[in-house]
């Protein structure tokens, strides 16, 4: 920590350095609304990648308009700022010069800062709770943070070469660790991979490598058991969509499957009671996201419930399902903007079905395993969320002055 330290005046920041200053927002820079380049190449801005190319990556799914002349001109080196979530640190110095939605703001700089430093201090997590408290709107969703508020904000100031040694050794420093927590995240997918192939290879192929096969019929399982039956779902159990319109989708499009009974605050009633398995009908977890559930119950409308189940194990089924539904909605059939179960898709699901001792071995095999792989995942999951906790606390204490950096 520096010798000298004095109090900053901004709560979430609390002391820095004696020979540091204090300003507003506005004084390093200017909100800017330049329109009328169509030609130019489209931007995105996403919370961890900063701005780039939108054509750069898939998995953004915002329609560009027909008509770009409307969108705002970004230069290098601009700041780009979404404003509805801004709370989430959605806010960048942009590499690159091209346009971007006119949802957002654009500021240019009016001092000379070193911006990559301006980038980590106004992202960072002490930063995300104000942006929180000034922004209005109904709900999180339509959250919406005024420019003027933005630009009003408090910030700290280090002379302009302490600010370039603060962001080069963050640049190091948090690419490291961004290394190592990549790292983790795809032993986590390979764990993910690893799970589901052992579910595939349990419900369609059974425990016995050795028992004779037959021809399922069905492409994507192959071969499965002879003594295996197949039946479609609707002749295993009653299918129905719940009633609760109370919550829409989180930010990923997945819709709220069920709420519990000690929330009752969440639901008007409960509508259900009992076993169940519930899966997903619309949004992003269409067809992919499943639970299986007990006890006293509210489903959201979009969402399928599979109860008074007959012929088969729940347990069975539920693995059965979780497994391999996704392959139906990977058909062209499922394919649309807004993903989507239609009920006679999910009716005609055709379930392999093995003896009854063969789905309780199976189940309680999956139940073992499943229990160790994810096991395994959760210790991954520990390091990236400690890795990431990590690299917040770094970045806090370098760019308030709480750490110095040493030749």
């Amino acid at each position: 920590m520096s010798k000298t330290m004095k109090d900053s005046g901004i709560p979430w920041i609390g002391e820095i350095p004696s020979h540091w200053d204090t300003c507003f927002i506005k004084q390093v820079m200017r909100n800017k609304s330049v329109k009328g380049y169509p030609g130019e190449q489209v931007l995105s801005l996403y919370r961890d990648y900063g701005v780039v190319p939108k054509d750069s990556r898939d998995d953004n799914h915002n329609v560009t308009s027909e008509d770009t002349s409307g969108y705002k001109l970004v230069d290098v080196g601009d700041f780009v700022i979404n404003k509805m979530k801004a709370w989430q640190g959605s806010m960048a110095v942009s590499g690159y010069r091209g346009i971007i939605s006119p949802a957002y703001y654009i500021c240019r700089f009016t001092a000379p800062v070193y911006k990559r430093y301006i980038h980590y201090l106004l992202r960072n997590e002490t930063y995300k709770a104000e942006y929180m408290r000034l922004s209005t709107g109904l709900r999180v969703g339509q959250w919406d943070l005024n420019v003027d508020d933005f630009l009003h904000i408090p910030m700290v100031l280090p002379p302009i070469h302490e600010q370039q040694s603060i962001a080069d050794f963050l640049d190091k420093k948090c690419g490291e660790i961004d290394e190592m927590i990549s790292l983790q995240e795809k032993i986590v997918e390979e764990l993910k991979a690893y799970k589901q192939s052992v579910i595939t290879e349990a419900v369609c192929k059974g425990l016995n490598p050795d028992v004779p096969m037959k021809d399922s019929g069905i492409e994507w399982i192959g071969q499965i058991p002879e003594k295996w039956n197949k039946m479609r779902l609707k002749f295993l159990c009653t299918i129905q969509t719940g009633n609760q319109d109370t919550q829409d989708a989180d930010d990923n499009g997945i819709y709220p499957f069920y709420v519990r009974s000690p929330h009752p605050e969440r639901s008007n009633h409960f509508s259900f009671e009992g076993e169940g398995i519930l899966m997903a009908g619309d949004g992003a977890g269409a067809g992919r996201v499943f639970h299986h559930v007990f006890g006293k119950y509210a489903v959201h409308q979009r969402v399928y419930r599979l109860a008074n189940i007959s012929g088969v194990k729940s347990d069975f089924l539920f693995y059965f399902l979780s497994n391999l539904f996704n392959r139906e909605m990977d058909r062209g059939s499922a394919q649309s903007t807004v993903p989507s179960v239609r009920l006679p898709m999910l009716q005609n699901f055709v379930i392999c079905i093995p003896p009854e001792a063969e789905q309780q071995a199976i189940a309680d095999y999956l139940d073992t395993k499943c229990s160790e792989i994810d096991a395994l995942i959760s210790l991954k999951q520990s390091k990236i969320d400690a890795l990431k906790e990590y690299k917040k606390s770094i970045i806090y204490e370098y760019i308030t002055g709480k750490k110095e950096i040493n030749d």
